[in-house]
């Protein structure tokens, strides 16, 4: 098990990205000046404290930080009054982040249970410069001028984003140190499911152990497009150089689930295809060299006391990525995840998804569950494997 940090359990986290174009428009390029964000998350598990990591890990510059507050959510861009907390860093309500770093706010009292949605409101007075961010966070971030992170109420944030921005993670304090970490591509992210419904994969797991009594932490560190062993240039860096940074340093966890790898198989089977449009590169990777990516991050995950567990990759029939060489090399990689023995455990997802994804299931483009999909997955995955 990886070691509780100071009593620390992350309850909330995601994947930090370089700022980009992304899928959708989004406001990492041009950064911030002298504008508050507004951004709610629902924690996995609950706790008597807590902090915010925040990260600069893609700025050029010091990202300073005028004013952070965080209270409960109230809905939409509104927060419960009474619930209005300063978070602080060394003990001061302003200071900067380093580019190239994360940093986590001072310790707060402020109770919380599983599945509680809290909002994290943070005034930034001084240029940001282009903004590390999560390109499909799949909640509203709301926007407004000038300073509001003591505003109670929604009205001043007029301007929203389906991506968030600076937030890392939240830990908590007076949790079980068993957390789990999914890590992977959109699958993971949530593609194709409602936002703000908390419909993703990792969601749903959450879920399932609150529902059943026994919270667990299940953090969401995946990237829409990710690839297990190439770094495009807004897809998130490649699984295996990230996996120190978004899992290893995670704290209070015990196991990490791997579901990666099919964007490596597939991506390049769509070079050409203008409907897909992901810059470059199109490397072609062969079932092999997914293999080894997951064996490193086996390798990694032990090193640093966690229990790895691996998910068969989903079916992509009918989609753009599906041609007879991407469907044998998914074959192959599935059989190796399954029967290859080197995973501590595996979900087989890919069995309990059929051959192609059942109508009711599809998100529309054949490689993306819906909502109705994605809770299949999770009711699928045996939560005794994890």
């Amino acid at each position: 098990m990886n070691a509780q940090q100071h009593g620390w359990t992350a309850a909330w986290a995601t994947s930090p990205q370089r700022p980009s174009a992304g899928f959708a428009p989004n406001w990492s390029e041009d950064g911030f000046t002298d504008q508050t964000l507004r951004q709610a998350v629902r924690l996995t598990v609950g706790g008597d404290a807590l902090r915010v990591r925040l990260s600069n890990r893609y700025g050029i510059t010091p990202l300073h930080v005028a004013g952070l507050t965080i209270a409960a959510t109230a809905g939409d861009a509104a927060i419960k009054p009474d619930t209005l907390r300063e978070l602080t860093v060394a003990g001061k309500p302003a200071f900067s982040i380093p580019p190239g770093t994360d940093l986590a706010t001072d310790g707060l009292p402020f109770a919380v249970d599983a599945l509680d949605s809290v909002t994290i409101t943070i005034h930034l007075a001084e240029p940001t410069g282009p903004a590390t961010y999560h390109a499909q966070a799949l909640t509203t971030t709301y926007r407004a001028p000038g300073d509001h992170a003591a505003t109670t109420d929604g009205t001043a944030f007029i301007e929203t984003s389906q991506s968030s921005y600076y937030l890392a993670a939240i830990d908590v304090t007076g949790a079980p140190g068993d957390g789990i970490v999914v890590l992977g591509d959109s699958l993971v992210d949530g593609s194709g499911s409602t936002p703000d419904t908390h419909h993703r994969f990792p969601d749903l797991l959450a879920q399932r152990f609150a529902t059943a009594g026994r919270a667990r932490a299940v953090l969401n560190q995946g990237i829409g497009g990710n690839r297990v062993t190439v770094d495009p240039p807004w897809l998130g860096d490649r699984s295996t150089a990230r996996f120190p940074r978004d899992v290893l340093t995670q704290p209070g966890t015990s196991t990490v689930v791997i579901l990666a790898g099919i964007k490596d198989l597939a991506i390049s089977e769509v070079a050409d295809n203008p409907s897909f449009p992901v810059p470059a590169p199109y490397t072609e990777v062969t079932a092999e060299e997914v293999i080894a990516g997951h064996r490193d991050m086996i390798r990694r995950a032990h090193s640093g006391g966690l229990r790895v567990v691996g998910t068969t990759l989903l079916p992509m029939r009918d989609s753009l990525f599906s041609t007879p060489r991407s469907e044998a090399k998914r074959d192959s990689v599935n059989a190796w995840i399954s029967g290859s023995g080197e995973y501590d455990g595996v979900l087989d997802l890919a069995r309990a998804m059929g051959d192609a994804l059942d109508p009711a299931h599809d998100s529309g483009d054949h490689l993306h569950p819906n909502d109705t999909g994605y809770q299949a997955m999770a009711d699928a995955a045996d939560l005794t494997v994890l």
